[in-house]
Order: structure tokens, then sequence, then C-alpha cells
């Protein structure tokens, strides 16, 4: 290590080892895991955060939870973050407070190293779980108008026996629920082993690398706006929704900025096929990587240039109480489609 930090080689072996952990517990979590959904499907994701909760690192898993995984920890430190000890995690699904849809379970684990023991970072996972209750088996009933009809809905809360059993008891399948659950507190348990070891290292540099990655990347593109629209067929099974439903962008590069402005989309519908705001986040984030240079680090700092204005209400930042099961299978691919059009 130099005197101004870590040469390239340093930072390229720094970023490697907290993927490696990301990517171990990914394969922990699968391993563990009772449902064929996260075991053989691998729906689910794994990500390391700074002690403010900025994303550090992720294993290359589902784009969709990736993105938007951020809002989640940020969620979970704001209800618990004062409040947490190394033995704590915290556990939410809601869709209102940085979920996505609510089968997708986000479980937070703080990272504590030194001596004495301080906070030093966080580590998540995220797992769709295949039921959580609600109106149909799955917990994504088509006809859904409400999020109350979707199933179980958890605020990040510490995630305790009695949590983890209300959890088991609304779903139709509460042994797999519950297995699924034991192996994402786990995969937190091993990411916090080997995160704490790693603690000393310069995090703040990884994330300032993939913020120099990103500015140098949209400095390339010529200054300008772009407009682009795509509709969604309907937002339900019944004849009255059988209407189409527009995503209007206008992405615009300023120098080394960004901003996608989805000002102009329809509002949210009284149907499932409505996003929150995280999973637009995540869409654009996967999008823009995509097509910028995917090999650019996928951290907090790659986002820093990245502006993403969605009009709340509207179909790609639903409100509640919304229904938001298609929002991250169906509405994310959309919000990606306007972005690569654009």
């Amino acid at each position: 290590m130099t005197s101004a930090g870590l040469d390239p080689a340093e930072l390229a072996v720094l970023i490697a080892r907290l993927t490696g952990v990301a990517h171990e517990m990914g394969e922990v979590l699968r391993r563990g895991a009772f449902s064929p959904n996260i075991k053989e499907r691998a729906d689910c994701s794994a990500a390391l955060f700074t002690a403010d909760g900025s994303l550090l690192v992720q294993a290359e898993h589902i784009p969709v939870h990736l993105g938007s995984m951020p809002a989640s920890v940020a969620a979970a430190i704001a209800a618990l973050g004062e409040d947490v000890g190394p033995a704590d995690q915290v556990i939410l699904n809601d869709p209102f407070a940085g979920g996505t849809h609510l089968n997708d379970v986000t479980v937070v684990a703080p990272v504590f190293a030194g001596s004495p023991p301080a906070l030093a970072g966080w580590v998540a996972n995220r797992a769709h779980h295949a039921d959580l209750g609600g109106a149909a088996p799955g917990s994504l009933p088509a006809d859904a108008t409400d999020i109350q009809q979707e199933g179980l809905r958890i605020p990040p809360v510490r995630l305790t026996p009695e949590v983890a059993a209300i959890l088991a008891a609304s779903s139709r399948t509460p042994v797999e629920r519950a297995g699924d659950l034991d192996a994402q507190i786990g995969a937190n348990r091993l990411g916090v082993e080997r995160f704490a070891a790693l603690a000393d290292q310069p995090l703040d540099q990884v994330v300032a690398y993939g913020e120099r990655r990103m500015r140098a990347a949209l400095a390339a593109i010529p200054d300008g706006t772009w407009h682009f629209e795509d509709v969604l067929d309907s937002f339900g099974p019944e004849s009255h929704q059988q209407v189409p439903t527009t995503i209007r962008l206008a992405l615009t590069v300023a120098g080394d900025e960004i901003t996608f402005d989805f000002t102009g989309t329809d509002p949210q519908r009284l149907g499932n096929v409505n996003a929150v705001e995280a999973v637009t986040v995540s869409a654009v984030a996967w999008a823009l990587r995509s097509v910028v240079d995917p090999t650019i680090p996928a951290n907090g700092g790659a986002l820093a240039p990245v502006h993403v204005v969605a009009p709340a209400g509207s179909v790609v930042a639903a409100r509640f109480p919304a229904a938001v099961g298609a929002g991250n299978v169906e509405v994310s691919q959309r919000v990606a489609d306007v972005c690569l059009g654009a």
C-alpha cells in the first residue's frame, strides 16, 4: 500500500476478496435453503454495505434484487441502526420500505469489528419466499388490487423467534419458510465473519473507484437528452384492466452525470402491475451498466452520478396501498426496455 492508498493491483484484490464474501453468502443461502425456488432457481442475492449503508460489493445474482437492496438496508438502518448489536439481524419485505414485492424477504445484519467493537458495515441477503399467505398460493394473486391481498407485509423489525414464527404461520408451506429463513440467517452469519476480517481495509477506496469509473464512462457519452416510451398491455385479468399503461422516459447526459426522468409516466393502476421506486432504480442501474460498461463495479459510488426521477404515485413509483406483485416481474423489464431504447 502506498501513502496515497491502494495501488491498482491491491485495489483489484480487495474488491475480489469482498465480492468473494458476497458470492459465498449466496452459495450458503442456496445450499441451506429448503425450497427449489431458492436452491435450484437461485432467486436470491447477497451484498455487502459500508457502515453508512452504501453498497460496497454485490455478487452477480438477480439484478432486480441487487439494485433495490440498498433501499432495504437504508430502511433497516433508519428503523434500528442505532439499536442493533453484534448478534442481531433485521428482517423486512415491505415494498414501501425498500422492498420489491412481498415474496422477496431481506435479512440485514450489522458487522462489528475492532477493539472495542465498532460498527464496520452491514451484510444483507434477499430471497424469494414461495408463499407468504395472501389470496392465492404463491402470494402473487393476478387479480390483486391492494397490497394486503398479496400476503404478509413486514416492516423493518428485529428478527426474533417470534417474528420468524409469524412468517412461517402466514405461509401455506410453513416448514419450507422456516428452512429458507434459517438459510438466510446462516448466510448473513458467515458474511459477518468474513467481512469483519476485512474491516480494517480502506473500504472507502472501493466506493470511490466505482464512482471514478462511472463518471469517466458517462463523460465519454455526448451530452444531450433522448426520449423513449413503451407500454404495458394490461394491469390485471378483468376486462376493464385490459388497457395499456405507458412508461415515458427522458434520459439526459450532462458531463459526467446522467438523469433518468420518468415524468409523464401513467399513474399507478388498480391492479398488481405496479412497481415501487426501488424496483425502478434497480432496473435503471442494470440497464445503465449493461450499456456503458458491465465491468464497472456495481457499488454505491457507481450510482452517485446517476439520478432517477420517478414521480410518486406513478406506475414506476407506486404508493401504498397499491398491489405490486408483478412490479418487479413485469414493470421492471419494461423500465429496462425504455432505458435501453433511450
